[in-house]
């Protein structure tokens, strides 16, 4: 038996589900080439990785609110992000594959992060490895849990998805449900033949600012945030900080359960101030971070305060405050992260969004109700 340090847990979901396939990049297979080397003159922030790879997905299943899927790759380096530090996890020498999964609303598609996934690997009822699985984000899966697994060799396992409640307020029809944790048993085969038809391919402009495709599979929900245009509310500018583009949006009234699930205080008159983080390029939410904004009108402050992380179903994953009264033209919003994203990154995102740039500077949006930038 392997057997690890086990880190982090968190109640759960149960599935164990068929969907198996093999998400390509239109790329070259490669039958197991080495990783090249991280681009030593990368920029300080989101750039385009040395290398990119495919993954297969093992099994997808739906349990009361949640759905899953399980995939699982090449074992791979990344970066954690804990508060300020940031450190590389290497791949190991019994390093098996990278293990990852994807938890959703299973009615609305919506990525679920703040979950407190964790994961339990058997074969024949015995424990074969506890793992840390860390909330991650990359440029082709957006945000999902990863980490790097070994296994006993080829053959057939179960992988229990111990997933919590989730721990982000929840508004509109999110607010009370996703409130009750469960287990999931996704079944799966493994075989190191298998695992080497994945396809993998080193990229010529590796290092350059910029980033990959996403990629699509009939079987994963898309992790991005809305587009701007299809904000609800008034969209009153956006700017960014170290790579995470943040764009405030003003609804004139706070949506439904915003009051009791975070004590805002809503009252007659009250506007809902949201910020939606993501990712340039291709727009991937950008969670678990925390901000504060403070909105300024002819030099007085109006408002400032904490923005509290919140999922919802028309604004996704976002962080909001109730601010009194209307936010009008001419008012100056500098929102400041007070931590930045604390997750673990793939490479091409190990530098933006605080991470090895060392920090976020606070940015100051001119409120613009009008949809000019």
């Amino acid at each position: 038996m392997k057997r690890r340090s086990f880190l982090r847990t968190g109640a759960a979901t149960g599935l164990a589900g068929a969907a198996a396939g093999c998400l390509g990049f239109r790329l070259r297979e490669t039958g197991g080439a080495g990783v090249p080397p991280v681009p030593s003159d990368r920029p300080d922030g989101v750039y385009v990785p040395g290398h990119v790879e495919g993954m297969k997905v093992v099994g997808t299943r739906t349990v009361g609110d949640y759905s899953v899927a399980l995939l699982y790759s090449y074992a791979h380096r990344f970066w954690n992000v804990n508060g300020a530090a940031v450190e590389r996890t290497s791949i190991g020498s019994d390093d098996d594959l990278h293990l990852m999964a994807v938890v959703w609303d299973a009615e609305t598609g919506q990525v679920l992060p703040d979950t407190g996934l964790s994961v339990e690997v058997t074969q024949d009822g015995d424990l074969v490895t506890q793992e840390v699985i860390y909330p991650m984000l990359s440029q082709p899966m957006g945000f999902h849990y990863g980490a790097n697994f070994s296994l006993n060799g080829d053959g057939a396992y179960t992988a229990t998805l111990s997933v919590g409640a989730v721990s982000t307020r929840r508004t509109g029809a999110f607010a009370d449900r996703l409130d009750e944790p469960a287990d999931i048993d996704v079944e799966f085969d493994y075989s190191a033949a298998a695992k080497e038809e994945i396809p993998f391919r080193t990229l010529e402009r590796g290092g350059e600012p910029g980033a990959v495709d996403p990629m699509t599979h009939e079987a994963l929900p898309d992790s991005r945030a809305p587009a701007r245009d299809a904000l609800p509310g008034t969209v009153v500018g956006a700017a960014s900080s170290n790579d995470a583009v943040l764009v405030a949006t003003v609804l004139e009234s706070p949506p439904s359960g915003v009051d009791a699930a975070g004590g805002d205080g809503a009252g007659e008159g009250s506007a809902y101030l949201a910020v939606s983080a993501r990712t340039p390029y291709n727009r991937m939410l950008v969670p678990a971070m925390a901000l504060e904004a403070t909105l300024t009108r002819g030099g007085d402050e109006v408002f400032a305060g904490d923005l509290t992380r919140t999922l919802d179903p028309s604004l996704s994953y976002h962080y909001g405050a109730v601010v009194d009264g209307a936010v009008a033209d001419g008012d100056e919003l500098t929102l400041t992260p007070t931590v930045w994203p604390q997750t673990a990154r793939h490479e091409g995102y190990e530098t933006a969004f605080g991470g090895l740039a060392g920090g976020m500077p606070p940015v100051t949006i001119p409120v613009s109700r009008d949809g000019s930038e």
